[in-house]
């Protein structure tokens, strides 16, 4: 792969943005929007980051792929339910770019390949914002986005080595893997669990995510589902990079002030109170999907994921 100097954000939300406005202090940065107003408030006034980093980055905007010409690197940072008509809009354009795919789960990387050739860098971020406007997002968690070659393309570790030294250099933080799957599965088991268990419940990260000391507490029933996907995983020959639970623990423990005012909400959960399409088929499910492969028993995922599409099948059905 050449030097990077142009950069295609498709999904400008608070990951999509702090992408954007970050590499765009380095390279050109170009942004594939979904709505006319918001391309034209982005060509207008560019895109201003506050928080962590204090930046301005000018960003051409379209909502039109063929608009934007070629570039060299793509990412896509849409939620894993939009990248498939992220695809379809990307087909036959870019040709000469790498693509990023930027969701929690499995299985989006496939949904890419099917509408072209490109090759591609399977990833996953921790990092988060707030998206205030159109043009205005605040960089908050300042943790890494994990990346590599996804393993059934063509994309080079050396490929992978060039993208994250760029988004290092932006301000922003990345680690490039050889093998992103011990990563991959580690924060797929991690959000598989909190995610589906806080959109049935109606709770964010709170500590009771992490309480163990009563049969009741809640705690048991995420690392019961958390050690079921670990044996999914290691049905697959796959040696976590880290510990689900102990991830699940760092969060309640370390959070932006540790009180449950204040937990993270999780993006299923959001989805949830908004009545919104989840994205419990590429995370609970993709478990499932998996353990039905390998012959592994997974209940509890099993049961988690279809009371997360029971709760969107009844909105559909009325009271």
């Amino acid at each position: 792969m050449k030097e990077i100097e142009s950069v295609c954000i498709v999904g400008a939300g608070a990951i999509g943005s702090l992408f954007a406005g970050h590499l765009g202090s380095l390279v050109q940065a170009k942004v594939l929007a979904r709505r006319e107003e918001h391309a034209a408030r982005l060509n207008a006034e560019g895109l201003q980051v506050s928080g962590k980093s204090d930046l301005h980055a000018g960003i051409q905007a379209s909502t039109n792929p063929a608009e934007l010409g070629d570039v060299d690197l793509v990412i896509i940072a849409t939620k894993a339910t939009a990248v498939e008509p992220s695809a379809r809009t990307l087909a036959g354009h870019f040709p000469n770019a790498t693509i990023m795919t930027v969701q929690n789960g499995l299985g989006c990387e496939q949904v890419v390949a099917n509408h072209g050739d490109w090759p591609i860098i399977s990833s996953v971020t921790f990092m988060s914002g707030v998206r205030h406007s159109d043009v205005h997002v605040e960089y908050e968690l300042d943790t890494a986005t994990w990346m590599g070659p996804w393993s059934e393309g063509t994309a080079s570790y050396d490929v992978v080595e060039q993208v994250a030294d760029l988004i290092n250099r932006s301000g922003l933080k990345a680690e490039p893997f050889r093998d992103l799957r011990p990563a991959q599965w580690s924060k797929l088991l991690f959000n598989s669990s909190v995610n589906s268990i806080g959109a049935v419940t109606d709770l964010p990260h709170v500590k009771a995510f992490a309480k163990q000391d009563d049969i009741s507490d809640l705690g048991n029933l995420v690392r019961a589902m958390m050690d079921e996907g670990k044996q999914v995983a290691a049905a697959q020959g796959i040696d976590l990079y880290e510990d689900p639970w102990e991830m699940n623990v760092k969060a309640v423990s370390h959070g932006s002030t540790g009180e449950d005012e204040y937990a993270h909400v999780f993006s299923m959960l959001d989805d949830v109170r908004n009545q919104r399409h989840t994205e419990v088929d590429w995370l609970t499910g993709a478990v499932v999907r998996e353990a039905a492969r390998l012959g592994v028993p997974a209940p509890i995922h099993e049961t988690l994921y279809r009371l997360v599409k029971a709760k969107e099948l009844s909105w559909t059905q009325g009271s």
